[in-house]
Parts: structure tokens; sequence; C-alpha cells
């Protein structure tokens, strides 16, 4: 019987990439990437035996190349599906493939892999009992304030990917549209490099209006509609002053 397998892969450590990952992606008749040039190197660093069938699957050509997956399915073949890291899918390609396979009957079976928002709200320590992810916000700063509008009164942990370019502007529209909650930059999470800051929105508008930009891959976790995390409310909310902000 012929599978789509949607595998995850390394956010940026490629200790993370599991056993069971490694056993299919040398298994499969064929492989779906988002770069061949970046899941080339996953094949080579673990030895894997690399299928004769590999191509590109990216947001330019997702609907392209998940026409040619469906037909290697109907030939009974095994496919793999990957991005250059994290799962399919999640801010990354994938979804209208996983999506048309699934209408076409087609068996899909997922294997497990970092995630970076997951990881980002854990680093963070904020509350992990329901959170929204709402990938990269509008690029434009009336456009981006209209999208945390409709975050605002969520009680819940809000995460986000963002550029450095574009890392300041959005956290002060953040702090102007949600208030002065606390929330955390996670940078580069995995790599060598990997940081974490974390503050109240204005403490970290603060940080990087000093040091400028972070280089690297950004996931912003901010804490929900709740006194206990809103700057000066901490006192009345029962929350530890004093708590180390930027470690």
């Amino acid at each position: 019987m012929s599978t789509l397998y949607v595998v995850g892969t390394p956010i940026g450590n490629l200790e993370d990439l599991s056993s069971r990952a490694i056993r299919i992606l040398g298994e499969v008749d064929a492989i779906a990437c988002e770069d061949t040039r970046v899941t080339r190197k996953i094949y080579e660093r673990f030895q894997i035996p690399s299928p004769k069938t590999r191509f590109s699957c990216h947001e330019h050509n997702e609907q392209q190349a998940s026409r040619r997956i469906l037909g290697l399915l109907d030939e009974g073949l095994q496919v793999a599906l990957v991005t250059d890291g994290g799962m399919p899918g999640i801010s990354d390609p994938g979804y209208h493939t996983i999506n048309l396979c699934r209408e076409q009957g087609h068996d899909i079976q997922i294997i497990p892999g970092p995630s970076a928002p997951v990881t980002a709200l854990v680093m963070s320590g904020l509350s992990g009992a329901s959170f929204t992810f709402k990938g990269f916000p509008p690029r434009k700063s009336g456009r981006r304030k209209r999208f945390l509008e409709m975050e605002k009164e969520l009680p819940h942990t809000l995460i986000f990917f963002e550029s450095p370019f574009r890392i300041q502007a959005f956290l002060e529209d953040a702090v102007e549209v949600l208030g002065d909650r606390l929330a955390a930059l996670c940078i580069e999470i995995s790599k060598q490099f990997e940081r974490t800051h974390r503050g109240y929105l204005s403490e970290l508008v603060a940080m990087l209006e000093e040091s400028g930009p972070p280089r690297g891959e950004i996931t912003v976790v901010i804490a929900g509609n709740n006194p206990k995390f809103m700057s000066g409310q901490e006192e009345d909310a029962g929350t530890e002053r004093g708590m180390p902000r930027f470690p």
C-alpha cells in the first residue's frame, strides 16, 4: 500500500532527527523537499541511502508538486514530504499536499519532529495550558495592528514568527495594541547561538533599541490577556518580583 510520510526534520541541531525519521527517509521511493540542497545534508550526515526520485515542493510550486506526489502514490510508491526544518504544513509548505492526498483517499503517516512554536513556548516559561500560533504577522504596521487587535482579548499565550528586520516594529505595535505584557524572544532555537530574552514587551523594545536587531530566526511568545502578566499588575496578581528578565 502506498503511503505519504510527512516527516519532521531538525530546526537547527541535526541530532534532533529521530531514528524513525532516518529509517523512513531511507526506505521511501521518492522524496519531496522544500529545498533539495538542505535535505541532501541530512542524507549525507546520517549516510541514508538516497531515493532515486527527489524533487522540490515549496510555496511557489506546491500545487504542481502535489500532483506529482499523487501520481507516485497512485503507482503504489512510498513518498516522503519534508521541509527545510520542522513539521510540513506549519508555516511551511505541506498543507495543500496533505489535504489533497487525504481527499484522494491515500494513506498518510506523520513522523513527528521538532517544532519551533512548541519549543519556544516551553523555553518562554509562559503558560502552555492553551495557546494560539499565528505564524508571521503582516509586514505593514496598519495591517499588523489590526491583526493584533483580533488577539487582544484572548486569555491564552500567543506565538509568532518574525524577521530580525521587523522584530522591533512588531514589538512596538504589540505594546500599543496588547498592552505591556510578559513576553519572550526565542532566537536560533537548538542552534549554536540559541538564546532567549524574557521581559515585558516595553523592556524587549528597549533592549533592541540599545543592542540592535538580533541575527537569526526569531519566535516570539507573548502572554495572554491576564492581569498576572501585565506590567504594573504583578503585585496584585502575585507575580514574583525581581525575576531574571533576560537570561
